[in-house]
């Protein structure tokens, strides 16, 4: 849970007896952000994004995925769950709502269409890849983490086109999300291409 700022009772006493403070703290409040409203619509729609990749790649070693894959679902989990909460604590820094993260919003994403991004897994594409294993497991995963990846490469073009993302950490942040998930759409093809050429049985 992000805890928020809050007002040391200290603050409060010093606003008491100085003016002077209380219009300064009121310029701060007034003062001109740096980031956009699609800014904060970009980072709260790519936490419900990557915490729904997370999730499924966690399921690779209870649903007998491959070696290949489960370095694969190991490098989602550590990454993706490292930009998640670099996201959350852009938002917190800026005294903005940071979504609540239960797994109700990740295995039913259509239940809450804010948190249904491009991209995502619907609640029985899900219960079809909960239920695979082995070989099949690793042919869903692949085919459905590429529609998940193209979703997010679509949510950074949407940014960009509406002329959002200038602020620093966030045009870096959705930089990095647009080659590193162009740069895992290849791999993925090449695997499942692979696989799919693979005689059963191996």
């Amino acid at each position: 849970m992000v805890m928020r700022p809050t007002v040391t009772l200290g603050v409060l006493a010093a606003l008491a007896w100085s003016p002077a403070a209380g219009q300064a703290l009121a310029g701060a409040d007034s003062a001109p952000r740096d980031y956009t409203a699609a800014d904060v619509r970009f980072m709260t729609g790519m936490i419900h994004h990557h915490a729904q990749a997370v999730l499924i790649a966690g399921w690779a070693p209870s649903h007998d995925a491959s070696p290949s894959l489960r370095a694969l679902c190991e490098r989602i989990v550590v990454g993706q769950g490292d930009e998640i909460a670099l996201m959350r604590r852009w938002l917190s820094d800026r005294h903005e709502a940071v979504p609540d993260l239960n797994a109700s919003h990740a295995m039913m994403p259509e239940m809450d269409p804010a948190a249904m991004m491009p991209g995502m897994l619907t609640g029985e594409q899900l219960a079809q890849l909960d239920r695979a294993r082995g070989r099949e497991f690793d042919r869903l995963f692949l085919t459905f983490m590429i529609q998940h990846h193209r979703g997010a490469i679509t949510m950074v073009n949407q940014l960009f086109g509406q002329g959002a993302g200038e602020q620093e950490r966030v045009y870096r942040f959705a930089s990095d999300v647009f080659a590193d998930q162009t740069t895992e759409i290849a791999r993925m093809q090449k695997m499942l291409a692979a696989l799919l050429f693979q005689p059963t049985g191996q």
